[in-house]
């Protein structure tokens, strides 16, 4: 019988904070975040010049966990999650370590969407889900090797999800996700009524 080996897996680290000593924390991030986008005249400035449909704080605050304590908080909680996923995939540290690069909120309004992008000079990325209304857009990844498919054709529609070329990720509120920050990925239309609010971040390597 053939044999199959499976190379070059890309994986994505998930954890759901809505429960245990976390869950608190998901609702005080939730607070803090639409407290912030409330005052943060910047950020709502640079959302607006550059079509953003809502509010984020990626051009204009860098200083999060200095501004309220539930982000000082979260960063304890995403340096443990980072280590666990390096573990997984097996980094070699030896002499460096991860350190959060940057931290920010993304309040995303109905009919809003993020096109396909990646996060150059990381090397983990990750979203932390504050508010998840129903029918809001999953995260959406590509596989990396897509541009080199050439003459490859579609896959089936009911392919297994190791095969598909794109897969989509759709979380709830306390949804920790994390990526290596080479994965391209996108964020569809909201089709919810109201807003989705999420927390995206960094990590370089030191």
């Amino acid at each position: 019988m053939a044999r199959l080996q499976e190379l070059f897996v890309t994986q994505i680290y998930r954890e759901e904070l809505q429960r245990g000593q976390t869950s608190s924390l998901i609702q005080e991030l939730g607070e803090a975040a639409r407290e912030i986008s409330a005052q943060d005249r910047a950020g709502q400035a640079w959302s607006k010049a550059n079509d953003y449909a809502g509010y984020t704080s990626y051009a204009s605050l860098n200083d999060l966990p200095g501004r309220h304590p539930a982000f000082a908080d979260l960063v304890a909680v995403l340096d443990r999650h980072a280590g666990a996923f390096a573990k997984t995939l097996e980094f070699e540290l030896t002499g460096k370590r991860l350190a959060l690069d940057s931290l920010w909120i993304n309040i995303l309004k109905p009919g809003g969407f993020h096109t396909a992008h990646i996060h150059p000079h990381s090397v983990i990325s990750g979203t932390l889900y504050l508010a998840v209304p129903k029918d809001a857009s999953a995260i959406k990844y590509e596989d990396p090797r897509l541009p080199m498919m050439m003459a490859a054709p579609s896959r089936k529609p009911a392919a297994k999800e190791k095969n598909k070329t794109f897969v989509a990720v759709a979380p709830a509120a306390g949804t920790l996700l994390l990526w290596e920050s080479w994965l391209r990925h996108e964020v569809p239309v909201n089709h919810a009524k109201s807003e989705r609010v999420s927390v995206s971040f960094n990590y370089r390597l030191d």
